[in-house]
């Protein structure tokens, strides 16, 4: 049995915990700036953390086999600095999206996810990593957004119709041609069958650079046509 922290308490740390308790028999943990007494109602351990304070983050992470990350920005760098330093075996950053190598340099929407690479690949010699690649949450395109799921409520791009395709109103800006002239393809997965891969990730001996996962690919035009049919 392994003690697992999972950084935040939003939708997807739900996920992966219930994932967790669900299909394993390891320990978790979250890891929450503030006190969460909901989780703990429902059995789960938290530790409330000051992301400033490396005290803090030291205290929470002892005896952590492996950290899931949910948190972005200079928490999660705090975090990383915390776990390399007290001896944490395993790392995932909060990523749960496309391929790294995918994104535009500079990217519009990084939140630190780059420099938290870069750390982990500085210190891949005592710490392992995976980035977990699912490419874009179904839960974008319900009502509500991913907000409605409590998913990726700091990213700015959360809420209904932020993202892609505003369904609500009709209209969309999507990349339906690639260079080369084929149709642009999108990798489709719910935050719930991410939870569950993650939980069974959990288990492997090693973790590669990438777990890749996905439901559902489509063209984007496709994607769209869809949406317009349903509506």
């Amino acid at each position: 049995m392994m003690r697992i922290a999972i950084a935040g308490s939003g939708g997807l740390a739900h996920f992966i915990a219930y994932y967790l308790y669900e299909e394993t028999s390891h320990e978790t943990l979250f890891l929450s700036r503030t006190p969460q007494p909901r989780l703990v109602a429902q059995g789960h351990q938290v530790q409330v953390v000051d992301y400033n304070d490396p005290e803090s983050l030291l205290f929470a992470l002892r005896g952590i086999d492996t950290v899931i990350s949910t948190v972005t920005g200079p928490p999660q760098l705090q975090l990383i600095r915390a776990a390399v330093q007290i001896g944490v075996r395993r790392f995932a950053p909060a990523e749960f999206d496309g391929p790294p190598s995918l994104r535009p340099n500079p990217d519009p929407l990084d939140r630190g996810q780059a420099a938290a690479l870069v750390w982990l690949a500085h210190h891949r010699n005592s710490i392992q990593s995976t980035v977990f690649v699912c490419g874009i949450l179904y839960e974008r395109f319900q009502q509500g957004g991913l907000a409605r799921s409590r998913i990726g409520l700091n990213s700015g791009v959360a809420g209904e119709g932020d993202y892609i395709m505003d369904i609500r109103n009709m209209s969309a800006q999507v990349p339906v041609w690639m260079a080369d002239n084929s149709y642009a393809t999108v990798c489709l997965t719910a935050a719930r069958d991410v939870g569950r891969f993650v939980a069974k990730a959990v288990d492997l001996p090693q973790w590669p650079a990438e777990l890749r996962m996905c439901g559902e690919r489509m063209t984007v035009n496709t994607l769209v046509q869809l949406v317009q049919h349903l509506r």
